[in-house]
């Protein structure tokens, strides 16, 4: 009985140790990239655009109960595109991001990283997850994707490098791990 108990506590602490290990990208199939993300708001083609809001967002500190969709540019350097298109240009981000917070910044970002160029041509990453805007780094989930991407998993980590002039900037790391292949 004694030597059941001590194999049953050494897997359970097995598990736990296995749980609480540190992640290693080279090491569990994890691919790592950046893009950056290019929120044009203002100028004659904006490429995130409001279409919803409720009666009290124009009362709102945070814009609370707001709606924006967006067709962003995605390109591989951090350089300002004025929604022209880039030679940097890899992809769009198309969705939607509506603020969901009363408190803080904090968007509900739902929203396809669609690539047209590079390595990553015709494939796609899905993003869900929630973006407090004012923190230096935010985390979201990879919860799909198609292509080189399909039944993907993974993590984005956003941070923002510009944020001027009618144009937001934000870095993208991309963590994804493809679905193994059948």
């Amino acid at each position: 009985m004694a030597a059941k108990a001590a194999l049953l506590l050494l897997c359970a602490a097995a598990a736990v140790a296995a749980l609480l290990a540190p992640a290693s990208a080279a090491n569990d199939g994890l691919t790592k990239f950046k893009v950056y993300f290019h929120d044009v708001l203002a100028g004659k083609s904006p490429t995130a655009i409001r279409i919803a809001q409720a009666a009290s967002t124009k009362g709102s500190s945070t814009f609370f109960g707001a709606m924006v969709a967006i067709d962003d540019p995605l390109t591989t350097t951090p350089a300002v595109t004025g929604s022209a298109k880039s030679k940097d240009e890899v992809g769009r981000a198309q969705g939607t991001y509506t603020f969901a917070d009363q408190a803080t910044f904090g968007l509900l970002m739902n929203m396809n990283f669609v690539f047209t160029a590079g390595d990553y041509k015709g494939s796609s990453l899905t993003i869900y997850g929630r973006n407090e805007v004012l923190s230096a780094v935010r985390e979201m989930s990879i919860v799909g994707g198609t292509g080189k991407f399909r039944m993907a998993r993974g993590y984005v980590q956003a941070s923002t490098v510009d944020n001027g002039a009618g144009e937001t900037v934000v870095e993208y790391t991309v963590y994804v791990k493809p679905a193994a292949s059948a």
